[in-house]
């Protein structure tokens, strides 16, 4: 749904699987504006150092469990469920410099 509001606003947004498919589109040459991704995938060892490294560059919005937070990311943002679609679709609009409809 975030993606479809995303395009809706005239983002191109890209779903991917996982940290994997997101690799493999760097080597292609694709470099997101942001990245956003749920905390649980920041339990992956590998994704986190992965995310660490790529937030250095890239915006990384982390959409997290707030009884159960992933391990920090330090310089991602965080949005605490609940939330809904608008306030991640709007947070990405924000960040990107996009007006928030």
């Amino acid at each position: 749904m975030v993606r479809a509001e995303l395009r809706e606003a005239g983002v191109e947004a890209l779903g991917m699987e996982g940290i994997r498919d997101m690799v493999e589109a760097l080597h292609r040459g694709i470099t997101p504006a942001m990245i956003v991704i749920d905390g649980v995938e920041l339990e992956k060892p590998v994704t986190r150092e992965t995310l660490e490294e790529m937030s250095r560059n890239i915006p990384v919005l982390v959409v997290d469990s707030r009884i159960t937070p992933a391990p920090v990311l330090s310089s991602a943002e965080v949005l605490r469920r609940p939330v809904r679609v608008h306030d991640i679709v709007s947070r990405v609009l924000m960040k990107l410099g996009r007006k928030i409809a």
